[in-house]
């Protein structure tokens, strides 16, 4: 029997993408999922695919991630499993970057991980088991030009990961920052022509030389590769791990 049976999972950002791929992954391994989503429609969809529950969640708004936690709590009785995964970038120089993104990406990526892990943390001690996926990138540990929120949120997700790990090694809680290269969603395809327009290249070489071309494996990801490697990381199997970067980025932080 695969060690997620029966799990109770909150995956962020689950309408689609990564967030989608993970969510059908776990559910795939008897784990009971949550989705949480701003988009309703295609949340309730993925829930209802996945055989899961649907809470509609502002990750910006910390009643918002109280109530999501109190809720699965409620329908499922604990929660085993939370993996933060919803997100968004935004391309532009420094001098360009307006503040009030600035203030979007802290709110959504950063304080609102933050706020779930400590919702969940009570349940997860009590049980004495507990996995808590960051969805971070290679963001975290290196830099890039014209995504200084973006970088700058990635780090500090990689900060909250190891300051977790090391409280919640003792109480069977693993915490992992998984940090993909660029993956095969609509969120990586809709900056083409902002990363067109910030690096002077034409859209059709965007792909080829910013994105593709930085790995050496010379593609984009799947969602579903990064979806086995969350998958593993909440396994038994991967019990041994916990606090550090968990690298899929294709090679590019070898070069």
């Amino acid at each position: 029997m695969d060690s997620l049976h029966e799990k109770v999972a909150v995956v962020t950002g689950a309408a689609s993408g990564i967030g989608r791929a993970i969510a059908e992954n776990l559910a795939a391994g008897g784990a009971r999922v949550i989705i949480a989503d701003l988009q309703r429609d295609a949340g309730e969809t993925v829930a209802a695919e996945v055989g899961g529950y649907f809470v509609e969640t502002n990750l910006a708004r910390a009643v918002d991630c109280q109530n999501l936690i109190q809720r699965t709590v409620e329908q499922f009785g604990t929660v085993h499993i939370l993996v933060n995964n919803a997100g968004f970038q935004h391309i532009d120089a420094i001098d360009e970057f307006p503040e009030d993104v600035w203030d979007k990406m802290i709110a959504v990526m950063l304080t609102g991980p933050f706020r779930l892990t400590k919702a969940c943390w009570p349940h997860m001690r009590r049980q004495q088991w507990g996995r808590i996926i960051n969805i971070a990138s290679v963001a975290a540990v290196r830099g890039h030009p014209f995504k200084a929120g973006y970088i700058s949120v990635k780090h500090g997700l990689l900060g909250l990961t190891r300051a977790t790990a090391l409280e919640g090694g003792p109480h069977g809680i693993t915490v992992h920052a998984v940090c993909p290269t660029w993956v095969s969603t609509p969120l990586v395809l809709n900056q083409i022509a902002d990363q067109a327009r910030t690096r002077g290249l034409k859209e059709e070489e965007v792909v080829e030389k910013v994105m593709a071309g930085s790995t050496a494996i010379g593609r984009l990801l799947a969602p579903k590769e990064v979806a086995d490697l969350v998958r593993f990381l909440c396994s038994d199997a991967a019990a041994g791990m916990t606090g550090s970067p968990v690298m899929i980025d294709g090679g590019v932080v070898a070069g």
